[in-house]
């Protein structure tokens, strides 16, 4: 017989009474008022970000829509610094990454919406912007090309505290925003294409965890 049609493998049945509601709570008035400041927070982190990275698909005035996508790829051709490499490194300044290869490979397409406010959108600015200070140090030999805080990153807990083989110091790894309250990654990186391809855990058995 037929199979879940509302879970996995077939998508999320929670999607469409989510959309609802929010419809419905936000009103015509409201939509309109949340899609103007999603609007302005895109066009302000592409404003900010371009003198740094180049910002893909700006209209005819130089603007984008609710979302900007800045292009890696020149630089990875420099450096070999990915769009992983950045996105991992991102976690260690405290954010999720934003979408990664989607629509275009090698790129970052950042959506802040319109929930995030200004202090937040500059935090995240400063971060991508302090990235790409790291990124022109391994372009101009300063910080070695395989073994540096971007090809490295995330840096766990685990890492802080053992011994320590890098080349660049254990608080540029773990505190590069100078901050001391931040998140900690469990884990450094995992294989994400196994990972895509499946959706239950390949954990090891519970009595492996013992002693």
């Amino acid at each position: 017989g037929v199979g879940p049609v509302s879970a996995a493998p077939w998508g999320s049945a929670g999607i469409l009474p989510i959309s609802w509601a929010y419809l419905r709570l936000m009103g015509p008035e409201g939509l309109r008022a949340a899609t103007q400041v999603a609007v302005l927070n895109a066009n302000y982190v592409a404003k900010r970000l371009a003198p740094h990275y180049p910002v893909l698909y700006t209209g005819p005035n130089g603007l984008v829509a609710h979302e900007c996508i800045i292009d890696l790829r020149p630089i990875t051709k420099e450096t070999g610094v990915t769009v992983e490499d950045v996105a991992k490194r991102l976690i260690d300044y405290g954010f999720h990454a934003p979408t990664m290869s989607f629509p275009v490979a090698g790129t970052l397409m950042i959506e802040p919406t319109e929930s995030e406010d200004l202090a937040e959108l500059d935090r995240f600015c400063d971060a991508m912007i302090a990235i790409k200070g790291e990124i022109d140090r391994i372009a101009a030999g300063e910080l070695d090309r395989a073994d540096n805080p971007l090809k490295q990153a995330p840096h766990t807990a685990a890492m802080l505290v053992g011994d320590w083989n890098h080349p660049y110091s254990r608080e540029e790894a773990v505190f590069p925003a100078g901050v001391a309250d931040k998140y900690w990654p469990p884990v450094r990186r995992i294989q994400g294409a196994y990972g895509d391809r499946n959706l239950m855990c390949a954990c090891p058995p519970m009595d492996a965890y013992h002693g």
